[in-house]
Formats: C-alpha cells, sequence, structure tokens
C-alpha cells in the first residue's frame, strides 16, 4: 500500500552538487521541449474542434433546427470527455509501472490516429448518419489519447525539474494556452477569408491536417528522451489504481474538486465564439479575436504566474484566483450583455484569460505534490479526467441547451460562478487537511 504521506514538498529539491544540478537543468529544460510539442498538439486537436463546431454541426450533424445540430455537435465534443477517466486509468497505470516516456508515447499516437478519422471523414452530405459516427469515433479516441496525457506528462515535468516545481509545471498550461491561440488563428483566418462554400468544402480541415502533419515531430522528440531520474530510483507500486483510490482517495477527490474550475474556465473560453455569434449577434471577427486574447494571456502568462506560485504556494495563487472569478463571473456577462461590442468582449476575455491563467498554471505542481511518485500519473491522470469529464467537458453543451431553455443569457456566469464556490471549497481543504501551501 502506498503511503499518502510520501508525496514531496512542491518546491524543495535535493540536488545541491553544482555540476549535477546543472545537468538536471538541462535535463528540464529538454523535458520542457518534449512534453510542450506534445500537450499543445493534443490540446490544439481538441480545442479547435470547438472552435469550428458551428461548421461541423452543420456538415456532420444537419437537422432543420440550428440549435439542435449545434447541441449534437457539442455532445460529440462532450462524449469523448467520457473516455478520459478511462485513458487517465489505462495509460496513467501503464506509465507508474512502465515509465512516463512510454505513457507519453502511447497518448500521442492514438491522439494521431483519431486525427487522422476527423481529416478523412466524409460529410453527411456524402454517407449520410455514418459521418456522424466516424466523427464520434474520432472524438472517442482523442478523448481516451487526452486522458492519459496530462498525468503523463505533467509527472514528467514535475520529476525532471530540479527546483522551481511550479515554474516547470506551469508550461502544461502555457502550451494549453498557444494552442487556443493557434486554434483561435485558424479560427480567424478561415472564417474570414475563405468564403462560406469553400470553408464548408474543404477550409475547416486545414487546421486537423496541421496537427496530422505535427504529430510524428513530437512522437520524435518523446522517443529520444530518457525517463525521469524519480520514477527510475524508485520501485513501482504493483497495483497503483487500487493505492490511488484506497490509500490516497481523500486526496484524488479533493483534486477532482480543485480542478472544476481550471476546466470550466477554458472551455467557457472556448465557448465563447459560439456564445458571441449565435446568442449576441456578434461578427465572426470579434468572436475569434477574443479567443486569440485569452490564448495570448494564458500562454505568455502562465511561466510568469508559475514563478511566483513557487514563492507564495500554488495554492494561495489559486486561491486569489477563484475568489476573483467568484466575484466577477456574473458581472462580467451582465457587462457583455449590455454592451456586445468587440472591444467589450476583448476586455472580458483579457479578466477572464487573467482569471484563468492564474488558477490554471498551479494546478499541475498542486496536483503533483498531492500524490507519491509511484502513483503519479495515476492521481494525476484521474483526478484531472474525472474533474474535466464532469464539471468541463460538457460545458458547451450544458450552456447551450440552458441559455435555449431558459432564455437567459447570464447561464455562462452563473455556472462558472458556482464552479468556482466548489473549487475555492476543494482547495481549502487541500490547504488544511493535505497542508499544501
Amino acid at each position: 500500500m502506498t503511503n499518502a504521506s510520501a508525496a514531496p514538498a512542491v518546491s524543495g529539491t535535493t540536488q545541491t552538487d553544482g555540476p549535477a544540478l546543472a545537468e538536471r537543468r538541462r535535463q528540464a529544460r529538454k523535458a520542457v521541449v518534449a512534453a510542450s510539442i506534445g500537450n499543445g498538439l493534443e490540446w490544439f486537436d481538441v480545442i479547435v474542434y470547438g472552435t469550428f463546431a458551428v461548421t461541423i454541426a452543420k456538415l456532420f450533424f444537419p437537422t432543420a433546427d440550428e440549435t439542435a445540430s449545434l447541441l449534437l455537435a457539442f455532445a460529440s465534443f462532450g462524449v469523448s470527455f467520457i473516455m478520459r477517466p478511462l485513458g487517465g486509468i489505462l495509460i496513467g497505470r501503464y506509465a507508474d509501472r512502465a515509465g512516463r516516456k512510454a505513457g507519453m508515447l502511447v497518448s500521442i499516437s492514438v491522439m494521431f490516429l483519431g486525427t487522422l478519422l476527423i481529416v478523412l471523414a466524409p460529410t453527411a452530405a456524402t454517407i449520410g448518419v455514418a459521418a456522424a459516427v466516424i466523427i464520434l469515433v474520432a472524438r472517442l479516441l482523442q478523448g481516451f489519447a487526452a486522458g492519459g496525457e496530462f498525468g503523463t506528462a505533467t509527472a514528467f515535468l514535475i520529476e525532471y525539474a530540479p527546483h522551481r516545481k511550479a515554474f516547470y509545471g506551469s508550461w502544461q498550461v502555457a502550451t494549453q494556452g498557444a494552442a487556443m491561440l493557434l486554434a483561435g488563428l485558424f479560427g480567424f483566418f478561415l472564417n474570414n477569408y475563405l468564403s462560406q462554400q469553400s470553408l464548408e468544402s474543404w477550409g475547416w480541415r486545414i487546421p486537423f491536417i496541421f496537427a496530422l502533419l505535427i504529430g510524428p515531430v513530437g512522437w520524435y522528440i518523446r522517443s529520444k528522451m530518457q525517463d525521469t531520474p524519480e520514477f527510475l530510483g524508485m520501485t513501482p507500486s504493483t497495483s497503483p489504481l487500487k493505492d490511488t483510490f484506497v490509500a490516497n482517495g481523500g486526496r484524488l477527490w479533493t483534486m477532482v474538486g480543485v480542478v472544476a474550475l481550471g476546466s470550466v474556465g477554458i472551455y467557457i473560453a472556448l465557448f465563447m465564439p459560439t456564445y458571441a455569434i449565435v446568442n449576441l449577434g456578434m461578427p465572426t471577427e470579434g468572436a475569434f479575436v477574443s479567443t486569440l486574447v485569452f490564448g495570448v494571456v494564458m500562454s505568455v502568462g502562465s511561466p510568469f504566474i508559475g514563478k511566483l506560485a513557487d514563492a507564495v504556494g500554488p495554492a494561495r495563487v489559486m486561491t486569489w484566483a477563484a475568489t476573483g472569478t467568484l466575484l466577477l463571473g456574473v458581472p462580467l456577462f451582465i457587462l457583455l450583455n449590455q454592451s456586445p461590442t468587440l472591444m467589450t468582449m476583448i476586455g472580458i476575455e483579457l479578466v477572464l484569460g487573467v482569471l484563468a491563467t492564474a488558477y490554471f498554471a498551479p494546478l499541475p505542481a498542486i496536483m503533483s505534490a498531492m500524490f507519491p511518485v509511484q502513483i503519479r500519473t495515476t492521481g494525476l491522470s484521474l483526478g484531472y479526467n474525472i474533474g474535466v469529464t464532469v464539471f468541463g467537458g460538457f460545458a458547451p453543451f450544458i450552456l447551450t441547451f440552458l441559455i435555449s431553455t431558459t432564455g437567459s443569457l447570464l447561464v455562462p456566469g452563473y455556472y462558472l460562478v458556482a464552479i468556482a464556490a466548489l473549487s475555492l471549497g476543494s482547495i481549502m481543504v487541500s490547504r488544511r487537511v493535505f497542508q499544501q501551501r
């Protein structure tokens, strides 16, 4: 049975020898590249689907009701998250026994296969309902891959870091921001510089083709890395899944609650272009520019938040961010509904981006510190993916449905505030019960 108290501190290091520390830092920088290129690519595949949800809904889920088509597209987006816990269990368990590198290679390979299916999928106009089935299978594969990616890549980064654990872990979030930025760029240029006919016939496939071409590069870089010193220096757990649920169950469920706001913050930002176009009647260029703002803030700001978290503690920084979200969530959406302009949208995405980054960037460090090395990828994968699946993955579907049935355009703000309250309580538990700072 794995002892929960074996979880290491967030920012400590036992490396004191100069040359050894310098080599560890060099390896840590290489680990950032290896983890980031795969992590960013996998998140790009996930985010770009939501970015082109309106087009995909029309091509693969056509109905007489546009809202129904959009709900079906977002349902296929959400269904993929059902596979995340399974991917987290199988790939996380595999990485705890065979190594972080092995798990990372599996996740990027499965994501490549899912993306290939989307690139090649005929539309409903060609093969009817089978088109929707192909997209669903592709999304399930991508969900399975993404389920194993966070835990293995985060453990890989944290275990290579000789110090500044939060800073190194924040690159997981920075690459997600970069993926959002890149998806937003594709959305902006393709929607504004292609005709509707070109966009629907071939243009929407371009970002997925881009991901398909980059995938082998990420696999190659990862294949050349050595496994982490912490993994190579320990005896693997014989039952990581049991040890996670039984010996570390309190830590696991606390982390599910902590993850909730990080997940919802990202997926509300992903939902915003659809919300702006469909519900507020804004032009597409404004909607996608706002996504770019969010992506820039997250990709550029995450390392700085990571440094702050190393100085004052990840849990403290996340407490500040959750409190800010709790106070500002509803007023921001009131403002947007009163003034649905490009400048208002950009300003709101800027505020949401800062809050989301301040909360999400320290998350890999606090999660890694909560689980001992023998079960770290399993614990990370399960805690993260259960939280993402329950609270974030179906957020676009839930928000679209609630707006449609209630008629209230403030639903996203209320949902964000409710999740912020839940996560704030979970952070308090991590601080007071599990001594996270």
